[in-house]
């Protein structure tokens, strides 16, 4: 099996990547430093193809996608898992913020997408694996920007899905919940607090091993027939909790929304 792998310097993409070798998978592993994919190169030879990629370049999304489609032959799972959060009250977000957020989270995914469809289209198979977040389904307060990247995703994957189904191509939200892969003290941004907020304190989160999502990621990607959307972690009970109560405030509005109609 061949992989094309988003941000795998660290966090998911390098225990994919790693889980992926190990097995005897080939990987194109990209990384906006080339340095970090050393130890792999290192590690595992001809079976990994380093890549330097900033996702937010869809120009040089689409010449790494090709590049590695041709070194190995083709390509099989695509994982677009290469994103931050941005951490800010909406008011405190400011442009720069919320553009950067959206050009590496929802845009970058889109660019390595478009990048790989025409391969995988001609293949008639493949995977597509977006990497959204229980925070692609819920949200909490401080960091909206990293939901409306995760928001968009989800979204623009859903109708993803319907469009290359034909193809036999699959199309995956894959949908972790908090885990111990550096992501806030590394992999996040923060806007300046406006003082007319109080002091916000960090969530305090039940974090999963990251180790522990390699045979998982292996099984869905094994899988003939994969899902749409998947957690990674114990997300169910809270995204189930908060779709009962959408449920509830729609089906309680249903007679006003009937009247409007007409």
């Amino acid at each position: 099996m061949i992989w094309f792998i988003t941000g795998s310097s660290k966090g998911f993409g390098r225990h994919w990547a790693e889980a992926a070798l190990e097995r005897g998978d080939r990987v194109a592993a990209t990384a906006r430093n080339l340095a970090d994919l050393d130890g792999l190169a290192e590690r595992f030879g001809d079976a990994v193809l380093p890549l330097r990629l900033d996702v937010t370049d869809r120009d040089a999304a689409f010449a790494a996608v090709r590049r590695a489609a041709d070194h190995f032959g083709g390509l099989d799972v695509v994982v677009n898992n290469a994103g931050y959060g941005h951490f800010g009250r909406v008011e405190e977000l400011g442009e720069d913020d919320v553009r950067a957020q959206l050009e590496t989270n929802f845009f970058g995914a889109l660019w390595g997408t478009q990048a790989a469809l025409p391969i995988l289209q001609a293949q008639r198979r493949g995977h597509i694996i977006q990497v959204t977040s229980e925070g692609g389904v819920l949200a909490f307060p401080g960091i909206g920007a990293y939901h409306a990247s995760k928001w968009a995703l989800e979204g623009l994957s859903e109708s993803l899905a319907q469009e290359v189904a034909e193809f036999g191509i699959h199309v995956t939200n894959l949908e972790p919940g908090p885990y111990a892969t550096d992501w806030l003290s590394v992999g996040s941004r923060r806007s300046t607090p406006n003082p007319d907020y109080p002091a916000a304190g960090e969530g305090h989160w039940d974090v999963g091993d990251p180790r522990a999502t390699r045979a998982a990621v292996l099984e869905l990607v094994d899988a003939a027939d994969p899902p749409r959307r998947m957690f990674l972690g114990k997300s169910l009970a809270a995204v189930t909790e908060v779709y009962e109560d959408r449920l509830k405030t729609w089906n309680d509005w249903q007679p006003v929304a009937v009247r409007a109609f007409g």
